[in-house]
């Protein structure tokens, strides 16, 4: 039984923090996954280090990243030097800014099934984590793909780390498929947007939904709109169906408004949009523990 149904069940003890095996689920939603790294600060702020964690998409990327032994600060530091900044033009990006551009890891691969090729910035993101593998991460990650044929769920725990997250990252439409022993597999988000439920052995689940919201609006909506505002609507629904079924003991979702998913140059928005995610974790841990 999870902590919190046993403490609303009668048991009253808070246990320590130290004593409390946490799972971290790291859901999908593109840009505004850059929330998880907010609630990857109050953790570390509250010197809580999850015993496993599962992510999906952008979450499969923070995920392992902290899971590498980044600090959420420090996974911080890193996107603000990937990031296009707002206002950037073309040029600027590819002659003259000094900083790291995330748009310079992403190859234009047309039929190919999909319009962008992510080695670039997979072989990029290697270098951040430092580990090629899962076992040799410092926190047990379980990284979420989807079949493309079968529409199955496909669960990463062991082995190559670096495709499974280049398959979880593989949006429909925009990322090729990735191959992988016999499969095509595309961005675990069009099975299981928030993974909570890939957290075994653990006392207590915290879930951090960043699926968000999109205003819709009047005329004929263009390419991207449509793909994303589907691909948006059917996480929600997903989740909305798995969440009458199951629930985390700790279900978090930063209020982000109108952020689509390749926006990450919105980085500073998004954190102010999820800022009060922090205090609000804070509350609900120090309701089942001693912080």
């Amino acid at each position: 039984m999870a902590l919190a149904s046993a403490l609303l069940a009668g048991c009253s003890r808070r246990p320590a923090k130290e004593d409390v095996r946490i799972g971290l689920a790291l859901g999908s939603g593109g840009a505004r996954g850059l929330a998880h790294i907010v609630v990857l600060e109050a953790l570390d702020e509250l010197g809580i280090r999850p015993h496993r964690i599962a992510g999906t998409s952008i979450g499969a990327v923070i995920g392992a990243l902290y899971a590498s032994g980044r600090s959420g600060a420090e996974i911080r530091r890193l996107v603000s030097k990937l990031i296009v900044e707002d206002g950037d033009t073309l040029a600027d990006i590819l002659f003259e800014k000094q900083t790291l551009k995330w748009l310079q890891f992403f190859d234009l691969e047309l039929g190919g099934g999909g319009l962008i090729d992510t080695s670039g910035f997979i072989r990029y993101l290697e270098e951040l984590i430092g580990h090629d593998h899962f076992d040799q991460l410092q926190i047990p990650l379980t990284i979420i793909a989807a079949d493309l044929w079968s529409g199955e769920q496909v669960i990463f725990r062991s082995g190559a780390l670096l495709p499974a997250i280049k398959a979880s990252i593989a949006i429909p439409g925009i990322f090729e498929p990735v191959a992988h022993e016999g499969r095509h597999l595309v961005d675990g988000g069009t099975v299981n947007p928030l993974p909570f439920d890939q957290l075994p052995d653990c006392d207590l689940t915290i879930a951090v939904d960043v699926t968000g919201n999109l205003s819709g609006h009047d005329g004929t909506p263009s390419y991207g709109e449509t793909l994303f505002y589907s691909i948006h609507n059917m996480e929600k629904r997903i989740l909305a169906q798995k969440l009458k079924e199951l629930r985390p003991d700790i279900y978090l979702r930063p209020d982000i408004h109108d952020v689509r998913a390749l926006q990450f140059y919105r980085a500073e928005e998004i954190y102010r949009q999820s800022a009060n995610i922090s205090s609000e974790l804070r509350r609900r841990l120090a309701e089942v523990m001693v912080l």
